[in-house]
């Protein structure tokens, strides 16, 4: 989607990139990520209003660590460089960096130091940042001003105003720093002279004027899965064409208690859209093709690949459509090496995978410029119900990975109802918005117990809660133990083949968020 303005980010391999460019869209500027293999004669084509160089893993002065060319800090573009980036606006542009005599991580105290009145407008000449370094800038370049300082860090920001030239040393983009919206705000707003246009009732609207355009006269197929992305996809083409689009909704029987129904209710013949809507059952087929398969990613494979067979089956009974559209989502691009330096990391994203016997013309991707909490937002607009915007994250492959080992109907339906429980308990307790991450998964492990005069030999469930801002990193959540009591109590009473309920204390890392 074209826009009036953007500010870019080039990725350096920060651990951070989506995160940066995630607080540039809260100021209500559009923003993308560019790996910093991206020529310079790319960056200049694209006039963006301003740049962005992210943190990373290397040492700026070492040999084939990432760099980029001396033009882009004299395109008269503001630039901001963020740690990596910062050490390495300095080094190219003739500066010092080398090893830090102490290194910098977590919260620390930073001292304005009153120049730079532009980028850190507004901020206190006291404030807490977070850093995360172990080279420093010993010296700033010709030309910068010195404007903030640590105890350890003589350059924690320098800024060259006529240039419009900005290094600094911490994170602005996560959370532990205190005024790091206000930062990047000065600069993304005040600095690049951005509108702040980016809207995502005018996304919407602007979006679906494209689709119809692109799509004219010509059908749609979408392979509805039910989660958040694919049914704002779904809604956002029924909006902009109608019956032109079909949505085949393959439940694979590995969805949360009810959710197949919740999305039927929706998208079906009595819902709110006006589109052609076909659900496929295949329990029973997926239940087949993942008997005595244990390994995870053997699991996730499988339920991939049927269901891309399940829907070429029913897609040529449908026949030759125009278009299929898929719900990528802008993380999707990223993590699957096309957008900036991150490596693959999922194996069930929609980039890629395509069916091959599925009769169709060309691609759509309307949400490809779109974050997550993006996508909730066109969701609401669209009149998406909020339990579905809403919904808790939930992977491609679904219970398949809640499910230690092999599965089957049975685990399916002890994961189901001991997860609805759950879920229902932290509703009940007005918790449901606490953990940015809540579950209930089936351990492989069954042990002996007590149940009234009779001992048993069932199953084990493991509830999952956590916290995080961005999934790279998370907590877990300290929900009441009085809750975890009553969750524990009605899953042991009302969940048949469960004698035991656990819960889990592992971060990430060491741990992920799923337990597969």
């Amino acid at each position: 989607m074209a826009q009036e303005e953007k500010v870019i980010v080039i990725d350096f391999g920060g651990q951070y990139n989506q995160l940066v460019a995630r607080r540039v869209r809260e100021c209500n500027v559009y923003c993308e990520i560019y790996s910093y293999r991206t020529p310079i004669e790319q960056i200049k084509a694209m006039n963006p209003m301003g740049i962005i160089l992210t943190g990373g893993p290397n040492s700026c002065y070492e040999e084939g660590a990432p760099s980029y060319t001396r033009e882009l800090f004299e395109l008269g573009i503001p630039v901001l460089g963020l740690c990596y980036g910062a050490q390495l606006m300095m080094h190219i542009l003739g500066g010092k960096v080398e090893k830090a005599p102490v290194r910098e991580y977590g919260k620390t105290t930073t001292f304005i130091d009153g120049a730079g009145d532009t980028l850190f407008a507004g901020i206190e000449d006291e404030t807490v940042v977070w850093m995360s370094h172990f080279d420093y800038i010993s010296k700033a370049a010709p030309g910068f001003d010195i404007v903030a300082h640590t105890a350890d860090c003589p350059v924690a920001a320098a800024a060259y105003e006529d240039k419009k030239l900005y290094a600094i040393q911490f994170h602005p983009e996560v959370l532990h720093t205190v005024k790091g919206k206000d930062i990047l705000y000065n600069f993304v707003r005040n600095i690049c002279r951005t509108a702040g246009t980016w809207r995502m009732d005018s996304f919407v609207e602007n979006t679906i004027k494209e689709i119809r355009q692109k799509v004219g006269d010509g059908k749609v197929l979408l392979a509805l899965s039910g989660g958040v992305d694919s049914s704002v996809l779904a809604a956002l083409l029924a909006k902009a064409i109608g019956k032109q689009l079909t949505c085949v909704f393959v439940d694979h029987g590995l969805l949360r208690k009810n959710e197949g129904d919740e999305v039927e209710n929706v998208f079906g013949k009595d819902g709110n859209f006006d589109i052609n809507f076909i659900r496929i059952n295949a329990a029973e087929r997926y239940y087949a093709k993942l008997k005595g398969v244990e390994e995870p990613e053997r699991k996730r494979k499988i339920i991939g690949e049927e269901f891309i067979r399940v829907f070429e089956e029913e897609a040529k009974k449908i026949g030759a459509v125009d278009f299929l559209a898929q719900g990528t989502i802008y993380p999707d691009v990223v993590e699957s090496g096309l957008g900036g330096e991150s490596a693959v990391i999922k194996s069930h994203h929609n980039v890629g995978g395509l069916p091959e016997h599925v009769d169709f013309k060309e691609i759509i991707e309307p949400l490809r410029s779109l974050f997550k909490d993006e996508v909730r937002k066109a969701g609401l607009e669209l009149g998406l119900p909020e339990y579905l915007v809403y919904r808790q994250p939930f992977p491609g492959p679904g219970l398949g990975i809640r499910i230690i080992g092999e599965v089957n109907a049975e685990k399916v339906r002890i994961v189901q109802d001991a997860d609805y429980i759950y879920r229902t308990e932290l509703a009940e307790a007005g918790l449901e918005k606490l953990p940015d991450q809540y579950f209930a998964a089936l351990s492989n492990m069954r042990s002996v117990g007590v149940m009234g005069d009779e001992r048993t030999y069932d199953y084990a469930v493991v509830l999952r809660a956590v916290e995080t801002v961005d999934f790279m990193t998370a907590e877990a959540s300290e929900i009441p133990f009085a809750v975890l009591q009553k969750v524990m109590s009605r899953i042991i009473n009302e969940v048949k083949g469960v004698n035991r309920v656990m819960y889990d204390l592992t971060s990430k890392p060491p741990g992920t968020v799923e337990l597969e």
